[in-house]
């Protein structure tokens, strides 16, 4: 298993980490198999997206702003509660097949890592390709 690190430079932010991610299905050396993309945090996403557009990842930024504002009242005692609901929307984890040593994914899909409660010096995501 290969742990990322990284820094995060604004509030809210998408990374493409495709990259990354195939390099690490490379490295493994599986063949077939099943690829699993995580991250541990709270306020932070790992998520299949639209690769192409990059007016459409600040279109999702602001669609998750209009679900959970950072400007209302909540019921947490951290500042930080919409970071939290747009995370728990995305989810934390993607698991894609590897065939061939490749990701498969579809024509317009990326593996994005969502930062919402930025920036940070260090963010994590694990990869870990399993053969099967």
């Amino acid at each position: 298993m290969r742990k990322m690190k990284f820094p995060t430079s604004h509030k809210t932010q998408l990374m493409d980490i495709s990259k990354e991610v195939s390099e690490e299905v490379i490295k493994s050396g599986v063949k077939d198999g099943i690829c699993v993309v995580f991250t541990p945090h709270t306020t932070a996403s790992v998520f299949m997206f639209e690769n192409q557009d990059p007016a459409l990842r600040r279109d999702l930024l602001n669609g998750l702003s209009r679900v959970a504002p950072s400007d209302v009242e909540y019921q947490h005692t951290g500042t930080n509660a919409a970071a939290h609901l747009k995370s728990s929307r995305m989810g934390n984890s993607v698991s894609i097949p590897v065939v061939n040593a490749k990701l498969t994914l579809g024509k317009w899909q990326g593996v994005f890592f969502g930062e919402f409660d930025g920036p940070r010096q260090e963010r994590e995501v694990y990869i870990k390709v399993i053969a099967g």
